[in-house]
């Protein structure tokens, strides 16, 4: 008995995560209804810029708290046949009336509440001309067809899940403010939807009509720009339909590194997170990480000593281009990462107080949502847009059925003093007319041989950018399928506060020696939600990401 035992083989093989197998393109976004219409559309013979447009615009929908049409984002296109990867710039922009000094009081001092929960919060908002634009240059289908998913949804109503029930009720008193949004977001007799109900937008359903059948333009100088205006007008807001007529989204080049032999593409400012991630891989990559080991004591602290550098540099020099000379070239050498890792103790963490912004060589000319696709003919798209927090400033525009945005936090209401998430920023980053605020939204590419290899980038604030960077070197350190790197448990430093943040999961004995480095360890809440693909050797892999209940990723 004992001999046939013992002549069993070990189960020592298998995977604890799986992800979803595709053998024509993939799909993966924060919401499972605008999977399936993504999918749909690549089924019909679109390719994944028309997907990406379709799943945008279903997620202003089906996700109010982060898809929208009132904020802004970034998308990153990679096209394999022609060896380019493009960056869409389509984040919000500073009304023309914005002052340097608009959230601060009499003595000076920022005040929070101005630039999160007022009408001044919103900057002019970009996704619709984001979108629209991505599908004129890279798309197939019109933009009516893009929307026409979008707007059944929007008419006919959804069944609530419970993610979105959890999401009013614990908003409500934000949501509440607002008489244009209690009509949206609470019944007739100020109840709760409750999970299984069917949710309708009537004036968002008339709103994407508006914009099927007139074109972006609609948003920013037809009837929808009007609403805006009027909602603006009657809470004193500084943002007039000139401001909506004079938006445009901008083309940029990527941020761009190696790492290990793989190429790199992410956004470029006024995101930091292209710009950090290649900085942060830059640091790393003279260490043998996958030696060390997935979140061993070793790894995290490397990793942690790589972050406080970066986001030091990051509330010093990073802005919007169009306004400030930003050291891209300086922050994303190799030299420099070298000059940063030198400052490292392999063995002791260094604290905040002792790092300040490098000197990058010379100067060159908590809810968002994130979604990746991946076609069969070799084309990629990474997109990463918000209104900020959860339901963005909680207003929603009055017969337009949409929230505005809160975006106008980003920026340094007061150079040194932290935002929302804890971020410092310097004057780069002031208030100024038709700025873009800085983000630290990260939308990457991964390319192998010239071939799309990753697609990833998450919402999470500050959070983001560490996000990003720990699914690449999940994948590519520690040889994780797509699944199992967005699934493991996170870290994040973010250099203020001087605290290094862990997701559930980590070992104590792990902590323990973190502490004795000199780190002081703390556990939060889950961070990200990175909805993420992976190539090779011709199928296609999604990982949708557990820490969003709603996450669906979809294979043909």
């Amino acid at each position: 008995m004992t001999g046939s035992v013992a002549a069993q083989p070990a189960i020592l093989e298998g995977e604890r995560f799986h992800p979803q197998v595709g053998t024509q393109g993939m799909v993966a976004t924060s919401h499972f209804l605008a999977s399936q219409v993504a999918h749909d559309v690549l089924a019909a013979g679109g390719n994944a810029v028309d997907a990406a447009v379709t799943a945008g615009f279903a997620l202003a929908v089906t996700q109010p708290r982060s898809g929208n049409i009132g904020g802004g984002g970034f998308m990153l296109i990679s096209d394999e046949n022609s060896g380019e990867v493009i960056a869409i710039d389509y984040r919000e922009t500073a009304p023309s009336a914005a002052f340097e000094t608009m959230f601060q009081n009499e003595d000076g001092e920022a005040v929070a509440e101005l630039s999160r929960y007022t009408h001044n919060a919103s900057g002019v908002p970009g996704t619709v001309a984001g979108l629209a634009l991505a599908l004129e240059e890279y798309g197939t289908l019109t933009l009516a067809e893009a929307l026409e998913p979008a707007i059944r949804l929007a008419e006919n109503g959804f069944t609530v899940p419970p993610r979105f029930v959890e999401g009013i009720r614990d908003t409500r008193e934000r949501l509440e403010q607002w008489e244009s949004t209690r009509k949206v977001f609470f019944k007739e007799d100020g109840s709760f939807y409750e999970v299984g109900d069917i949710f309708r937008q009537p004036d968002l359903a008339a709103t994407l009509k508006r914009i099927a059948e007139h074109g972006p333009r609609e948003f920013y100088e037809g009837e929808t720009a009007e609403l805006i205006a009027a909602e603006m007008e009657r809470h004193d807001g500084l943002m007039t339909r000139e401001d909506l007529a004079s938006y445009q989204p901008v083309i940029r080049e990527p941020s761009h590194g190696t790492y290990r032999g793989y190429d790199i593409y992410a956004m470029s400012p006024p995101s930091s997170g292209g710009a950090h991630i290649v900085q942060m891989l830059n640091i790393l990559e003279q260490y043998d990480i996958g030696t060390m080991g997935f979140n061993s004591a070793q790894t995290i602290h490397l990793m942690a000593e790589a972050m406080k550098r970066a986001y030091a540099d990051r509330s010093e020099y990073l802005g919007d281009t169009d306004f400030v000379d930003v050291p891209l070239s300086g922050i994303t050498s190799k030299e420099y990462a070298a000059e940063l890792r030198a400052g490292i103790d392999l063995e002791t963490a260094t604290p905040s107080d002792t790092i300040a912004p490098g000197n990058p060589l010379p100067y060159e000319s908590n809810e968002t949502t994130h979604f990746s696709i991946a076609d069969s003919n070799g084309l990629a798209v990474s997109n990463t847009y918000t209104i900020n927090f959860s339901y963005g400033s909680g207003i929603v525009v009055d017969g337009a059925g949409f929230l505005l945005n809160n975006e106008m936090d980003d920026f340094s209401a007061k150079p040194g003093v932290p935002n929302a998430y804890g971020l410092i920023g310097g004057e780069a980053n002031k208030i100024e007319p038709g700025k873009r605020m800085l983000s630290s939204m990260t939308p990457t590419i991964v390319k192998r041989d010239g071939k799309n290899f990753l697609i990833t980038g998450s919402p999470g604030g500050s959070r983001i950018i560490t996000t990003t960077l720990q699914v690449l070197m999940n994948v590519i350190d520690h040889g994780m399928n797509i699944q199992s790197a967005v699934s493991v448990p996170r870290i994040h430093h973010q250099w203020l506060p001087d605290e290094l943040r862990i997701e559930e999961g980590i070992s104590p004995d792990t902590i323990n020696l973190l502490d004795a480095m000199g780190h002081t360890v703390s556990q939060q809440e889950a961070m990200g939600a990175a909805q993420s693909i992976m190539i090779g050797d011709g199928m296609y892999y999604g990982g949708a990401d557990p820490r969003r209940s709603t996450s669906s990723a979809m294979g043909l």
